[in-house]
């Protein structure tokens, strides 16, 4: 016994409530940016983007190393340039962006050099994804919010198919609250959302959809718990504070990092660098 009082009948369902009235503020606020950026393209996503992943870069860098460690800056430059070169449609400027981070976390990061240098590709290939991806001007901006619809959808229903069926946990060891019903709620609203936004911006293979939205929403979730097994791993529960009721920006996009950098790597080996988003789409 250690003499607490118990809490309160209805405490943590208070909590939870609170939690989720959080999580629905922020996402009034950002879903509108995120979409009307990606709407906008160019310079304004670019930029948006590159403030989000030198965000996380950062957030990276605070769990698994000394954040303050000589060479942050220009970690933060090297991935903005390889967002520039993205833009450009140039791959191998964006690889040379990337490779002056990894090397600047390598030699200068301390400790755990190793994982300090992975964050920048966790940060890093995304933003090109991104960048990649809109930058392809007759799918770019459907291909952005097609990948949003997966996300969100995976996550939003996975939430509420978790609290309400509960059952088996998926990885208790990684993540204790999550629920193979929630992972199949999240995947069966993925792909009704994938689906309904293929079929809105006149995208008409709904099987071919249906199973690449199924395939994102499984990638969505595995990044979900790879970060969860970062944090796990350096003793960790959010990846910052930045963001009322979900954390930080890596706690917030881990989903869409991963989702992004398949769906772009699908995009460009069918449709090549001038039409990854076509390539990704059109079935």
């Amino acid at each position: 016994m250690t003499g607490e009082a118990p809490p309160p009948q209805g405490g943590i369902r208070s909590g939870r409530l609170d939690g989720l009235a959080l999580r629905m503020a922020s996402a009034v606020v950002l879903a509108p940016l995120a979409v009307g950026t990606a709407y906008l393209g160019g310079w304004p996503f670019l930029l948006f983007w590159t403030i989000a992943v030198c965000i996380i870069q950062w957030e990276w860098r605070t769990i698994v190393t000394d954040p303050n460690a000589f060479g942050a800056q220009v970690v933060g430059a090297a991935i903005g340039l390889a967002g520039v070169y993205a833009m450009l449609g140039r791959l191998e400027g964006a690889a040379l962006g990337l490779a002056l981070g990894i090397a600047v976390e390598a030699i200068f990061a301390r400790p755990r050099r190793f994982w300090a240098a992975a964050g920048v590709l966790y940060a890093g290939v995304p933003l090109v994804a991104c960048v990649l991806l809109r930058r392809d001007p007759g799918h770019g901006f459907a291909a952005i919010v097609f990948l949003f619809g997966i996300v969100w959808a995976s996550d939003v229903c996975g939430y509420f198919a978790g609290r309400l069926l509960g059952g088996p946990k998926l990885w208790r060891a990684v993540s204790p609250n999550k629920t193979w019903s929630g992972a199949i709620g999240g995947a069966v609203g993925a792909v009704a959302a994938g689906v309904a936004i293929a079929a809105y911006a006149d995208h008409t293979n709904p099987l071919a959809v249906a199973v690449l939205a199924l395939l994102l929403s499984a990638v969505s979730q595995a990044g979900d718990l790879l970060e969860s097994a970062v944090k796990r791993r350096f003793g960790v529960k959010d990846a910052s504070h930045i963001i009322p009721g979900h954390g930080g920006v890596m706690d917030r996009l881990d989903g869409f990092v991963a989702a992004v950098a398949i769906a772009a790597a699908i995009g460009i080996a069918r449709g090549g660098l001038d039409a990854p988003a076509r390539g990704l789409l059109v079935w």
